[in-house]
């Protein structure tokens, strides 16, 4: 044989793995591409080294060894994305349904572990009807065995999920491990299909309508982005990607600006109301003062009265926290309480800094809160704040309430510099509801109530209920003009970010339960 001919029988065994026009078809047909072409549309163009593409499965495995070929189901490899080595792996559902066995899981370990080892960011492109059922433990096992390597790998490097079809039963434990979740419209991720729920529980459900990809971009928060299709998706990963350091040991990836970091926001004066009782989108807010206008929001169709998400200030990464006054008028909730505190711990591993924005009357009141664990989870954001050695800056716009206040970036938490705006409230509570407690009596047996009332309500603003207060005790740094947020922001980030900060050493701390 000539080198031309093992040449041939090498692409005819490569052209196998590729998969034939019948599977594009029935992959296309449901609204969704193939392995290869999502790989395409996620790497820098021909940039892709795929990996393990000729491994089979042990042949003793299937009714004379039918069903799978070369690859097994998944393509994995590395490459660019926006010039920076990835590595990947993503499930081929027209093998065996994409299916997961000994050495599909081991391609997909292999992967990760080289990630790891070589510091570079891991996306899983999931599309599997889960374990397969010809191989039984051996398949149970290469989970197990995936659920540990993400575990190991957590804090170390971004670990990417995206789900673009199927993923159910086991397989959703590992998404659940990583650091963000993507899905489209028509993917869908639950623990027990439609069909065990209604004969368990009675229930007839939908596959949408138990584990769509907007279900959990709305109700579950397990989606931290929702796309319409394969894409757009991709796409959104990139540029995710865009924001996040290669590894731990890393700084994100500094872009030169083109915005002026001394640039005044004299729109801001317009965008908060000086009414605390009136709504507004603080997204306006971020996108006035960050580089260019642009913000990569997380979670933003999940527990809306808690803003997070990332942007670019002077050139440099940073995430953004920010109450949000249009939704349950920017209180802190269980759901804005676990956002916030997933988010910050991010942050904090990848050596982002945080910029808090402040306009919270307190935490929501009710049952529903206090049965659900509200203390709990108002711990846990706590405990991220405090945990944060990353620079955290914060500015209050508005209101700064009771415990909220504490909870949001306080000086306490060793927040770095904070800062307010000269209408900004900074209280236990506000002014009318402190005279109701404080001055009950004394407003009831007053010739006119409702006069003697609002002189109370007018001295205690003056007296406690504004920045200057904490100004005088050191417990915010400033009080600034609200055009001057941008160009204050961008030199405090300067100077905090060479800050070195270490906790007292310790195997780990305990989170609150």
């Amino acid at each position: 044989m000539s080198m031309e001919d093992f040449v041939r029988k090498l692409r005819e065994r490569k052209a196998i793995a590729a998969g034939s026009a019948k599977d594009r078809e029935t992959q296309h047909k449901k609204g969704r591409l193939t392995a290869r072409e999502r790989i395409n549309i996620l790497f820098d163009p021909d940039s892709f080294n795929e990996i393990d593409t000729l491994v089979m499965p042990r042949y003793e495995s299937y009714m004379g060894g039918k069903g799978s070929r070369y690859g097994d189901g998944v393509v994995s490899g590395f490459g660019l994305v926006n010039g920076r080595q990835v590595f990947a792996a993503a499930q081929d559902a027209s093998v065996m349904g994409g299916s997961l066995g000994e050495m599909h899981a081991n391609k997909i370990i292999k992967a990760m572990r080289m990630a790891l080892s070589y510091g570079c960011p891991f996306v899983a492109l999931n599309d599997s009807g889960g374990a397969r059922i010809q191989e039984g433990v051996d398949s149970l096992g290469g989970y197990a065995r995936i659920f540990d390597a993400n575990c190991e790998a957590s804090g170390v490097i971004p670990q990417l999920s995206v789900i673009l079809g199927p993923c159910a039963g086991g397989a959703v434990y590992s998404p659940g491990l990583t650091d963000f979740i993507f899905m489209t419209e028509n993917s869908y991720m639950f623990i027990t299909g439609p069909e065990v729920v209604r004969s368990v529980m009675q229930e007839n459900v939908s596959q949408e309508e138990l584990g769509g990809g907007r279900i959990h971009a709305t109700e579950s928060g397990v989606a931290h982005f929702l796309s319409l299709d394969d894409r757009e998706c991709l796409l959104k990963v990139r540029d995710l990607l865009g924001y996040l350091p290669s590894n731990n040991m890393s700084d994100p990836p500094y872009v030169p600006p083109r915005d002026d970091p001394e640039r005044r926001c004299p729109e801001l004066e317009e965008i908060v109301p000086v009414d605390p009782g009136k709504p507004y989108d603080v997204r306006q807010v971020i996108a006035s003062i960050v580089d260019d206008g642009r913000f990569l929001e997380v979670h933003e169709l999940w527990a809306q009265n808690m803003v997070v998400g990332f942007a670019r200030l002077d050139g440099y990464v940073v995430g953004m926290v920010a109450n949000q006054p249009m939704h349950l008028a920017g209180t802190i909730d269980i759901k804005a309480s676990i956002k916030a505190t997933h988010f910050i711990r991010i942050c904090d591993t990848y050596n982002i800094p945080i910029i808090t924005f402040q306009d919270v009357p307190g935490f929501l009141p009710g049952t529903n809160q206090e049965y659900g664990g509200i203390i709990r989870e108002g711990a846990r954001l706590i405990y991220a704040y405090s945990e944060a050695t990353v620079p955290k800056l914060m500015l209050i716009l508005r209101k700064s309430y009771g415990g909220a206040y504490c909870v949001m970036s306080s000086k306490g938490l060793r927040g770095d510099l904070l800062y307010a705006w000269p209408n900004a409230e900074l209280a236990v509570m506000g002014a009318a509801g402190a005279v109701n407690i404080l001055f009950r009596n004394e407003v009831k047996a007053a010739a006119d109530p409702k006069a003697r009332s609002q002189e109370l309500v007018d001295e205690y603003q003056e007296k406690f209920n504004n920045p200057y207060v904490a100004a005088a005790r050191g417990l915010i740094d400033d009080v600034i003009e609200p055009r001057d947020s941008r160009r204050i922001l961008v030199r405090s980030l300067h100077v905090t970010l060479s800050k070195r900060e270490r906790h007292v050493p310790k195997k780990h701390g305990i989170s609150p339960m």
